[in-house]
């Protein structure tokens, strides 16, 4: 499959050059955000879980892809990190008005970051992909937090040995693209470089686990499969 950057005229690979590289160096709060050498139409992001909600402590991995049309189609979003949230379906699409009928060229890849993050914060269960997150909103508002936090809990923070952001299946969503050729040369050259994308399997910021005891390491893995197991009883 080829490269969406072979689809884009070079004023418009410029302009987005230049925008991942204002992300780059000044990233939105709570955002980080990994371009690929390889394919500057997808981006790569980590979104930290914000304060005050179920998903509070938790790094969650997430993709932008860029169409052949951009920027008049919006790009389409994707979780890659497990998420119990209304709008984000069960093979991490996002439902959001901004990348829907609200969207116009100017608003950028920094307003569409914004706006995915605000969703973690006000969900909107009238445009549910997750039918049964959405009803538990309005129902019953201690279980969807109880749901939401366990997941959270189990795929987006980091245990002995894990890398924080545990990805959805490896095959939701579109896959990253490769040999998509000289970017800087098809964006008329003089393009900054950017950090290497992580790839679809990679991790999102990880946490360096030193010398634990055997015990300790044991208590940690038994109570990550206690909440797996809790998981499944849901």
């Amino acid at each position: 499959m080829n490269s969406n950057v072979e689809n884009l005229p070079p004023h418009v690979l410029r302009l987005v050059y230049k925008e991942v590289s204002a992300l780059v160096a000044d990233p939105p709060e709570g955002i980080k955000i990994y371009p690929s050498d390889e394919d500057i139409t997808e981006l790569h992001t980590a979104i930290e879980g914000p304060e005050g909600t179920p998903f509070a402590g938790g790094v969650f991995r997430m993709r932008l892809v860029l169409g052949k049309d951009f920027p008049a189609v919006p790009p389409k979003g994707y979780f890659l990190t497990k998420i119990f949230h209304p709008n984000v379906g069960h093979k991490g699409e996002i439902c959001v008005n901004v990348l829907k009928r609200d969207w116009k060229a100017e608003l950028g890849l920094r307003h569409v970051l914004l706006t995915i993050k605000c969703l973690l914060i006000h969900p909107n269960p009238e445009s549910a992909l997750n039918e049964e997150a959405g009803r538990l909103l309005l129902e019953d508002y201690a279980e969807y937090e109880a749901r939401a936090r366990l997941l959270t809990e189990i795929h987006a923070m980091a245990g002995p040995g894990d890398s924080t952001g545990a990805a959805q299946d490896p095959h939701d969503g579109p896959q990253p693209k490769k040999h998509a050729g000289d970017l800087a040369k098809r964006a008329g050259g003089g393009a900054p470089a950017v950090p290497a994308a992580l790839g679809n399997g990679a991790s999102g910021p990880s946490v360096s686990v030193g010398s634990t005891s055997t015990s300790s390491s044991s208590v940690a893995v038994k109570k990550k499969a206690d909440k797996k197991r809790a998981l499944r009883r849901l």
